[in-house]
């Protein structure tokens, strides 16, 4: 029975990174799938991509910063992936241009960004500005129409973009995972409108699945990490609401 671990939205960060694999190495996995989010952000670019370079045996799609990196002119690109499209070689960004957008890691599982056909959707939030943060869990239906022709296909869909550690059942059994972020425990944005996304933590996520003769068991893992190692380097390039992110796992009061 295949036994997964799921990672996403590194965003640049080896010090989350190397230690989310390191305790991967201890957990008898069969696959590693990267959900995408891979370099561009406040912390080290060039670090991430040779890491993940190096390990051909992690399964990776493509998210919206690859997509962004490879499409976008730099002076249309935000902060986080000029960073890393100033770090980055020709070779990397035809290694990135390689991934795919979605994949299929094992029989009945479907793996991909953020929907099975849009990079930047939020498969299970919904921006509300009536919520908390303006973010709050996306419908059943919502979900169910996000995913569109692959809904009913699969037993098991695997996501990432909204940094957030969720595993959500729905009608009819499937199953939706969301292993969080390895690297960038909050954000805020303002599209479509403004809003927060915060772990109110500062460790890297991960989640490992696993099926048995009763179906999919999830577990949601949360790990400590050399936060100090990632805080300086985000300083140093500037990005003082990254280390904020980094060291609280909220959005400073100066974000969004």
């Amino acid at each position: 029975m295949p036994r997964i671990a799921l990672i996403s939205d590194v965003h640049g960060n080896t010090p989350a990174l190397l230690a989310v694999l390191d305790a991967i190495a201890h957990d008898g996995v069969d696959t590693i799938v990267d959900l995408g989010d891979i370099a561009s952000g406040g912390v080290d670019p060039r670090g991430t991509l040779d890491a993940l370079r190096a390990r051909p045996d992690i399964l990776t799609v493509r998210g919206n910063h690859e997509r962004q990196l490879l499409t976008l002119s730099r002076g249309n690109m935000g902060a986080s992936d000029r960073l890393a499209f100033d770090l980055l070689s020709g070779d990397d960004l035809l290694w990135l241009a390689a991934l795919p957008a979605t994949l299929e890691p094992a029989h009945g599982v479907l793996a991909f960004h953020g929907a099975p056909d849009d990079d930047l959707c939020y498969l299970l939030e919904a921006v509300d500005p009536a919520a908390d943060d303006a973010l709050r869990q996306a419908t059943d239906g919502e979900v169910v129409e996000r995913l569109g022709a692959s809904f009913g296909h699969y037993e098991l869909f695997v996501c990432g973009h909204t940094h957030v550690q969720r595993t959500r059942r729905l009608p009819g059994g499937a199953l939706v995972v969301n292993p969080g972020s390895v690297g960038w425990p909050a954000y805020a944005d303002d599209l479509p409108a403004p809003h927060r996304v915060q772990a109110r933590s500062p460790r890297a996520r991960y989640t490992v699945v696993e099926k048995d003769a009763a179906g999919w068991r999830i577990d949601e893992r949360a790990i400590d990490y050399d936060y100090d190692a990632a805080i300086v380097l985000a300083l140093r390039n500037g990005r003082p609401d990254v280390a904020h992110a980094l060291r609280t796992g909220f959005v400073g009061a100066d974000a969004g």
